[in-house]
């Protein structure tokens, strides 16, 4: 396997038969999750940020090599998503003290994440069909986070209300 496959694989995660991007999301959150408890938050904010860039040149370039356009086994998108709503929801939880928000939180993540990546409501679902290469991919996912980690802190704040 090439690095670039490896890479865009997220170390062959993708390349699961059933659900690679539900298998590389998960492989995704248990990274965040392990990488979070040895960097503070700013820094994997610019890992996050880092991977996501390269991520567009290293899908361009296997795009341009395999003459396809997001082949299903491509998933460190789902990774920059899964990482951008880890990080809108595990600061908020860290904000608040009832029981089990940071689990709440981790859970809420993914969950939200996936809601979104595989629903595609409005601009998720218009960058996901109108925008090619490596943009198309990764912006879509990218957003999705966003979205998933905003509706993970709607419900950690609602939480936070009724406990």
């Amino acid at each position: 396997m090439t690095p670039n496959r490896l890479f865009i694989t997220l170390f062959g995660s993708g390349l699961s038969p059933k659900a690679p991007g539900t298998v590389g999301s998960f492989v995704a959150l248990l990274l965040g999750v392990a990488l979070l408890e040895i960097l503070p938050m700013s820094t994997f904010f610019m890992l996050t940020l880092t991977i996501t860039i390269i991520g567009i040149f290293e899908i361009n370039k296997y795009e341009r090599l395999t003459k396809s356009h997001d082949d299903k086994s491509i998933v460190i998108d789902e990774l920059s998503g899964m990482w951008i709503a880890l990080m809108f929801a595990l600061s908020t939880a860290q904000t608040l003290e009832y029981a089990y928000a940071k689990e709440i939180a981790i859970v809420g993540s993914f969950a939200a994440f996936r809601l979104f990546d595989i629903w595609k409501p409005s601009t998720i679902g218009t960058i996901d069909r109108k925008v090619k290469g490596g943009l198309g991919v990764m912006g879509d996912d990218v957003l999705a986070g966003v979205a998933g980690g905003l509706l993970t802190i709607v419900l950690l704040l609602v939480l936070d209300k009724v406990i």
